[in-house]
């Protein structure tokens, strides 16, 4: 809590966290005692020594978050220490795998940035074998693609830019919520909780998961007159199908039936984010006019819905 004080300040401190700090003494002294860029791996847990401050119950806590997640302690160093991202992560949505970035993750490279496209759990083989066993899909839980995410995501040495499509805008929407990421783009993003606005097409789109209640424990894919439809309508029927065939899987029927229950649901649902979380890092929403799984009318409501 001293260390929370000697950044924000004890009224701002209360504010944020809830927690009385009365008491409380203000330390001065450093913490890390290594130069700005000696340690290659960044932040790092041996970093931390008593020194100057002499209260262990601190550095103890403060060391430990230094082994698990770097990038939070980086977030509170003031001084020449280098946050520019330098790297990507890529979340894809449903219906595809990591592959669908393919282009992307080469383009992002050229430029010299790191490009990570984690897979969701239990993906992590090629899509020809997960549409020739889909019990992975059928597994997937939201909360284990975001504990695997942000266990990603927090072992880089700086806040990374995070972009998210479809579902994965969702995720990239709940990734900032938690404090993760320097800055995040939500591409067509599925709504996250609170958010009501569902056009005709959207309901076309996901019909054939939503069309039978049992779909909820099963993997559901497309034809590829459907994937045209939903994924390919601004493509000749020729190249959408070259593009099922690459990239097209099942889709989580658990996952996407949560979601659209999510407003119905008592409490907090999977894809609930804080709308009034003013520590959130910056987040850029952008919509396909044409897209018609989620149409820029989800997109704006999505966006109204913030208050911070």
């Amino acid at each position: 809590r001293g260390f929370v004080v000697q950044e924000l300040g004890e009224v701002e401190a209360q504010r944020r966290t809830g927690l009385d700090f009365a008491g409380y003494q203000r330390h001065t002294g450093y913490v890390f005692v290594r130069a700005p860029g000696e340690h290659k791996s960044g932040v790092n847990a041996d970093d931390v020594v008593q020194g100057a401050l002499g209260d262990c119950y601190f550095l103890s806590p403060v060391m430990a978050v230094a082994r698990i997640n770097p990038s939070r302690i980086q977030r509170l160093i003031r001084g020449p220490v280098e946050t520019k991202p330098d790297t990507i992560v890529l979340i894809h949505g449903f219906w595809v795998t990591p592959r669908s970035w393919e282009h992307w993750k080469k383009y992002y490279e050229a430029k010299g940035y790191t490009v990570l496209t984690p897979a969701y759990p239990g993906f992590e083989v090629e899509v020809e074998a997960l549409r020739a066993d889909p019990t992975p899909i059928e597994q997937l839980r939201v909360p284990e693609i975001i504990d695997m995410l942000e266990n990603l995501i927090g072992k880089l040495d700086r806040p990374p830019i995070i972009i998210g499509h479809s579902a994965g805008g969702v995720f990239t929407q709940i990734l900032l919520d938690h404090g993760f990421g320097a800055v995040g783009v939500a591409i067509d993003s599925a709504p996250t909780e609170g958010v009501k606005v569902i056009p005709l097409s959207e309901i076309k789109s996901g019909f054939p998961i939503l069309k039978n209640p049992a779909n909820r424990h099963r993997a559901v894919g497309f034809t590829p007159k459907q994937w045209h439809y939903v994924f390919a309508n601004t493509f000749s029927e020729e190249k959408s199908l070259e593009l099922y065939e690459r990239y097209h899987i099942p889709a989580s029927g658990r996952v996407f039936w949560g979601s659209a229950l999510a407003n119905i649901h008592p409490g907090k649902d999977d894809t609930y984010v804080d709308y009034h979380n003013d520590a959130r890092p910056p987040l850029l929403f952008i919509s396909g006019k044409q897209d018609h799984l989620f149409p820029p009318k989800v997109g704006h409501s999505n966006v109204k819905h913030y208050k911070s």
